[in-house]
């Protein structure tokens, strides 16, 4: 697998790059890795780095955006953080991917039996993890399908406020951020939301959250 190169990354499309990560999850799942040289891609990326893609995905050990996508050095940019919220740091860094290092696609990914999910469904309260979960109680909110055991202990209502704590992340991305909003408007890049599961390894990404220009 080649070291992606400027002019390669130039020639990928967001079209492309969501493929790009679907193939590579289905060699993640098939446990079909591609063929390359690490420490080689580490020499060739050393006077630059022109990745294809930014996911922001949640510190779960379970789910390397590396790992999952099956992909090298110098692929993608990897923004971690319980509950796969946002910030202004990382709509910062985000922007940055994009507008100035040339990625071409915004995957917001989460992630089946997530911890920080169920920490919001359990108004969990601990030192600075609760002005973190409080990002994520207004997905709690909206998920009004569940009328009783609205708990961690439920698992379709915990898998149901994932779900809409990613789209609600993709919205809040193009809302916050007037610099990624213009570019995907002008289809220099596309966002979309997903989740992985963390049995089978499979990534569902969410049609209805795919913005790839107007």
């Amino acid at each position: 697998m080649k070291t992606l190169t400027k002019e390669m990354q130039a020639a990928i499309t967001p079209s492309m790059a969501l493929d790009l990560l679907k193939e590579g999850n289905k060699r993640f799942v098939n446990n079909l890795k591609a063929n390359r040289n690490l420490l080689q891609q580490a020499n060739e990326t050393s006077d630059g780095q022109h990745p294809f893609a930014i996911i922001l995905s949640c510190i779960d050990s379970r789910t390397s955006a590396e790992l999952i996508f099956d992909q090298g050095l110098g692929d993608i940019f990897s923004v971690r953080i319980a509950g796969n919220i946002i910030n202004e740091d990382i709509l910062g860094s985000m922007e940055f991917a994009c507008k100035v290092a040339g990625s071409k696609i915004i995957v917001v990914l989460g992630h089946t039996k997530c911890g920080a999910i169920k920490g919001a469904c359990d108004h969990v309260e601990m030192g600075n993890l609760t002005a973190l979960l409080t990002k994520i109680r207004p997905a709690v909110e909206n998920e009004t399908e569940t009328k009783e055991n609205r708990n961690s202990k439920n698992s379709v209502f915990v898998e149901n406020v994932a779900t809409i704590n990613v789209k609600r992340t993709v919205r809040a991305i193009m809302e916050r951020s007037t610099i990624l909003k213009e570019m995907i408007e002008n289809k220099q890049i596309g966002i979309i939301g997903g989740t992985h599961d963390i049995t089978t390894g499979q990534v569902s990404f969410y049609p209805d959250t795919m913005h790839f220009g107007s």
